[in-house]
């Protein structure tokens, strides 16, 4: 008995992706076929009517139950999540990286060359290693409280090439260093900030297959956000950004003024939701 084509399989998961009512079924369908044959997307167009083997059959069947049952996201069940230019690997030990942590970026991208960067929760390390990648005049460290979760960062930083120092512990932790030289210190994170009350409105490809440490942060979101802002302020940084979630973006820039940062602005993502706040030590300065 045939296992099938490429293009059959495609179709097959596409349909029933879409009966699960899942966002992106055609995507979805193709990014799940194309890893269980080895290829990338392009292959599916071009040979359609490649017979599946057995095996490949088989993965495909897996993955489709796993999406569509399971409910687990095309990153966790691929092992791979793009993220600016970079494939960063994932599993169950980090939050797999969303595309508004991108602005995050692209605030240290306007950094003044030379400056440190502390990415504080750094999970698979995706924040860290994009600069290190497109900025590598910058210092870059990376701190998270989990063990796990800085393994996921230390091995994507080997297999990338991309030089990012590690450090295991709360915010800060030991990351800034002792002596600046005169260079300007920015702080980056994406803390957890999903409220313990939405928890149950959470889809369940986050909900059920992301760590809960790196998602909730007390019944307002904001709990480590009150930390951190005080910390990076005793750490004499020149700017902060956070990611925050949606109705967030007053009370964090409420947090930052009263932690004593002189200027706040936000930053919308691509959905116009408030996204990324950014407070400044002094008014002006770039950093």
């Amino acid at each position: 008995m045939s296992a099938g084509t490429v293009g059959a399989a495609v179709r097959r998961l596409t349909a029933r992706f879409a009966a699960a009512e899942l966002d992106t079924p055609r995507l979805d369908a193709e990014l799940l076929v194309a890893h269980a044959i080895g290829a990338d997307r392009a292959r599916l167009f071009l040979s359609p009517d490649r017979p599946l083997t057995d095996a490949q059959a088989a993965a495909v069947e897996a993955l489709e139950r796993g999406r569509a049952e399971v409910r687990a996201s095309v990153a966790h069940l691929t092992g791979v999540r793009g993220f600016r230019h970079l494939d960063l690997h994932v599993d169950s030990r980090v939050l797999i990286p969303r595309p508004e942590t991108e602005l995050l970026v692209e605030v240290g991208l306007e950094l003044p060359r030379g400056a440190i960067v502390v990415d504080v929760g750094t999970g698979s390390g995706a924040v860290a290693l994009a600069l290190a990648d497109e900025r590598p005049d910058l210092e870059l460290h990376a701190t998270d409280v989990s063990r796990d979760a800085l393994d996921v960062a230390r091995a994507n930083a080997a297999r990338l090439g991309l030089h990012v120092a590690f450090h295991e512990g709360d915010l800060l932790a030991d990351a800034v260093p002792a002596d600046r030289g005169g260079r300007p210190l920015a702080v980056l994170s994406n803390p957890p900030y999903v409220p313990e009350t939405d928890r149950a409105t959470l889809a369940p490809e986050v909900r059920d297959h992301d760590p809960h440490l790196a998602l909730f942060g007390g019944p307002d979101g904001l709990d480590v956000v009150r930390r951190l802002l005080p910390a990076a302020r005793a750490a004499e940084a020149d700017l902060v950004a956070l990611e925050i979630g949606r109705g967030q973006a007053p009370a964090t820039e409420a947090l930052a003024r009263q932690a004593g940062f002189a200027a706040t602005e936000t930053r919308d993502d691509l959905a116009g939701i408030g996204r990324v706040v950014v407070a400044r030590a002094a008014v002006g300065k770039a950093a």
